[in-house]
């Protein structure tokens, strides 16, 4: 049976959770002890979840603490509580872009501008917090001048992306790759629009991997191995 191209995060709630947990911590300013933050940009059709939830076993075995992921889903719940439009949220960098700039909304309205504005906060209160997997959203741009966090992309072919995603959802080759295009363009124009950066740019990221090359196990390996050797507090690790 074939799977919808929403289907691909899993079920947010158990994220919710920690994301509530860093909420209470920062209500009682506990723990200010500086954690780790990686933020994983991908090409539409890379493994990005599948990457993130690899790195989120691995640096709680070496931390002994807790990690959580943060991709577009656990946001757009998180940004559901301040009463931003999940409509909007979905069609940022599309149409609505448009309509704004000729002036076309509601007084009460949500713009694209603001509604990313309070996203953005979001994302960096957690990375800020740190023990945090940031997949997506213009995370690595957003987070470039926090000192405790790391920044890595997954690239891939367009080919290879299609045939990916027809494995994973059970879809027709047509159907994905139309997805891919529209979705891709979708992405870049809404970093372009939003943060007035180019995603691709490699000045943006530790490093840069092909997904079509080397599997999430053998990049999440690679990662851990670049945060251990770069994080001042070797205490941080237990071994």
């Amino acid at each position: 049976m074939s799977r919808t191209f929403s289907s691909l995060p899993p079920s947010v709630e158990q994220r919710l959770s920690g994301w509530v947990m860093i909420q209470e911590r920062l209500a009682h300013h506990v723990e200010p002890k500086l954690r780790p933050t990686i933020t994983i940009s991908r090409q539409f059709g890379c493994e990005g979840f599948p990457l993130a939830e690899r790195l989120k076993v691995l640096m709680e075995e070496v931390s002994g603490e807790s990690w959580n992921i943060y991709d577009k889903t656990l946001l757009e719940k998180v940004a559901e509580d301040e009463g931003i439009s999940m409509n909007l949220l979905r069609k940022m960098g599309d149409i609505v872009r448009r309509l704004e700039l000729l002036g076309l909304n509601s007084g009460n309205y949500v713009t694209q501008d603001a509604a990313f504005e309070k996203v953005a906060k979001h994302i960096l209160q957690i990375a800020k917090v740190g023990n945090a997997l940031i997949v997506g959203r213009g995370g690595a741009i957003l987070c470039h001048e926090l000192t405790n966090s790391f920044h890595f992309r997954m690239e891939a072919s367009f080919e290879w992306r299609v045939q990916s995603l027809m494995e994973r959802l059970d879809l027709p080759q047509d159907e994905v790759e139309k997805t891919v295009k529209t979705r891709s363009k979708l992405r870049d124009k809404f970093i372009s629009q939003c943060l007035n950066a180019n995603v691709g740019d490699l000045q943006h990221y530790d490093a840069v991997f092909n997904n079509e090359r080397h599997s999430v196990e053998a990049i999440a390996q690679a990662i851990l191995a670049y945060v251990r050797e770069a994080w001042e507090d070797k205490s941080y690790f237990r071994h």
